[in-house]
C-alpha cells in the first residue's frame, strides 16, 4: 500500500510554515495517542504515521528534499538513509520518543527548566531570600524604632567581581549539555530532560575558578543591617529589605531580606490588634463606695480612672486614643481598663467581727445576690412539685 502523503497526514498546506506544521502535529498527537484510543486497533498505527510525517517535515532540510522527491527522497538511497518504513530521513526512528520532545518542551519547558536565557542556559542564578526573625517589647511596637541588625549571609566576591572565574577570565560553555544547562534521557516511552549535573544548569562552567570564593562568585560574611521598624508592627508583621538577601551564583541577582516581627509580651498591658487592655485590682470599699485611681500607659505616662460606686469585677472602661497606633494609619485604638474587686486576705479578729457587723446590716445592699438565690428558691420549689 502506497505512503499517504505527509502534508495529508498532518491536514496542512504544502506551503505551510513550521509554526503552522508544530501546532498541526500537536493536535494530531493529541487526537491519535494509543493511550486515548484503546478501543481503536488502527491508532499506534496512524500515531507512528503523524510521527514519522512530522520528523521529516520540522526538519528544513528534510523538508526540501521531501517536496522535491516526495518519499523517494528517503528510500533507495535518494536520502542516504535507506530507511525501512516507518523509519523518518536518515533512519532514524520517527517514534514519538524523538518527534513528540519538540513539543514535549513547547508545552512543559516552562515547569522543566525554568527561566531560560538565549539558547536555554542559565547564565547566572538568583541568590536566595533570607529570613530574619526579630523581637520587639510592646513599647518598641508603639513608639516603633531604629535597629541594627547582624544577618550571615552571601555576598559577592570582590576579587572576581561575582564572575567567580580568576584574573577575569570569561566562562566557557559546557561541554556535557552544550550550554543548555539541560541533558536528555531516553525512559522508555519518553524523554526525560534534566539539570546538566555539570554546570548545575547555568549552561557554563569555569575553567579557572578564583581563589577566594571557589568559583561561585560569591562569600559568606555577615552584614550589619539598619531597619526601620514602624510604629503599630505586630507579631507577624513582615518587612522587605530588596536586595539585602544572598548574592546570585556568577553574578546573578540578589535575593531579597525579610524580617518577621514577633512583639513580646507584657507584663501590664494585653494586645488585641489596636486596642490595650489592663486588668487593675480595686479595693473591695473603693468599689463600694466610689473614688479615683491612677493606672499606667503604653506611653510611659498615667491617667486618673474615676471608679463609679457600686462597681463589680469585670466591669470595663475605655480610655479613648491610649491603645496602639494603626501600622498602615488610621485612628489610634483605645485602653481598657478591667476591673477586678479584691477580697482582703489575713484579716484581724477586729477587721473579721467589724465585716461580720457589716454583713448583717447589708441584706439588701447585695441585689445580684437577692436575684440570684430567689432564682434558686423558685428552681427547688418546681423541682419538689
Amino acid at each position: 500500500m502506497s505512503k499517504r502523503d505527509y502534508y495529508d497526514v498532518l491536514g496542512v498546506q504544502k506551503g505551510a510554515s513550521a509554526d503552522e506544521i508544530k501546532k498541526a502535529y500537536r493536535g494530531k498527537a493529541k487526537e491519535l495517542h494509543p493511550d486515548r484510543n484503546s478501543d481503536n486497533p488502527d491508532a499506534e498505527a496512524q500515531f507512528k504515521e503523524a510521527n514519522e510525517a512530522y520528523e521529516v517535515l520540522k526538519d528544513a532540510e528534510k523538508k526540501a528534499a521531501y517536496d522535491r522527491y516526495g518519499h523517494a527522497a528517503f528510500e533507495g538511497g535518494m536520502g542516504g538513509g535507506g530507511g525501512r518504513p516507518g523509519q523518518g530521513y536518515g533512519g532514524q526512528q520517527g517514534d514519538f520518543a524523538s518527534a513528540f520532545s519538540d513539543v514535549f518542551d513547547d508545552l512543559f519547558g516552562d515547569f522543566m527548566g525554568g527561566q531560560r536565557g538565549a539558547g536555554g542556559r542559565q547564565r547566572a542564578s538568583r541568590g536566595s531570600d533570607l529570613r530574619y526573625n526579630l523581637r520587639v517589647s510592646l513599647e518598641e511596637a508603639y513608639a516603633g524604632l531604629q535597629k541594627t541588625i547582624t544577618v550571615p549571609a552571601s555576598v559577592t566576591c570582590g576579587a572576581c567581581s561575582g564572575t567567580g572565574s580568576e584574573g577575569g577570565s570569561e566562562p566557557v560553555t559546557c561541554p556535557t549539555c552544550s550550554g543548555m544547562g539541560k541533558v536528555r534521557a531516553q525512559q522508555g516511552f519518553f524523554t526525560v530532560e534534566r539539570t546538566c549535573p555539570t554546570c548545575s544548569g547555568l549552561g557554563q562552567i569555569i575553567k579557572n575558578p578564583c581563589k577566594v570564593c571557589g568559583g561561585s562568585g560569591r562569600q559568606e560574611k555577615e552584614k550589619a543591617l539598619s531597619v526601620n521598624i514602624p510604629a503599630g508592627v505586630e507579631t507577624g508583621t513582615r518587612i522587605r529589605l530588596a536586595g539585602e538577601g544572598e548574592a546570585g551564583m556568577r553574578g546573578g541577582p540578589t535575593g531579597d531580606l525579610y524580617i518577621f516581627i514577633e512583639v513580646e509580651k507584657h507584663d501590664l498591658f494585653e494586645r488585641d490588634g489596636q486596642h490595650l487592655f489592663c486588668r487593675v485590682p480595686v479595693s473591695m470599699a473603693t468599689a463600694a463606695l466610689g473614688g479615683d485611681i491612677e493606672v499606667p500607659t503604653i506611653d510611659g505616662g498615667r491617667s486618673r480612672v474615676k471608679i463609679p460606686a457600686g462597681s463589680q469585677s469585670g466591669r470595663q472602661m475605655r480610655l479613648r486614643s491610649k491603645g496602639m497606633p494603626a501600622l498602615r494609619g488610621g485612628p489610634q485604638g483605645d485602653m481598657y481598663i478591667e476591673m477586678a474587686v479584691e477580697t482582703p486576705v489575713n484579716l484581724t479578729s477586729k477587721q473579721k467581727e467589724m465585716l461580720r457587723e457589716f454583713e448583717k446590716m447589708s441584706e439588701d445592699n447585695n441585689p445580684e445576690s437577692s436575684s440570684f438565690f430567689s432564682s434558686v428558691k423558685n428552681f427547688w420549689d418546681s423541682m419538689k412539685s
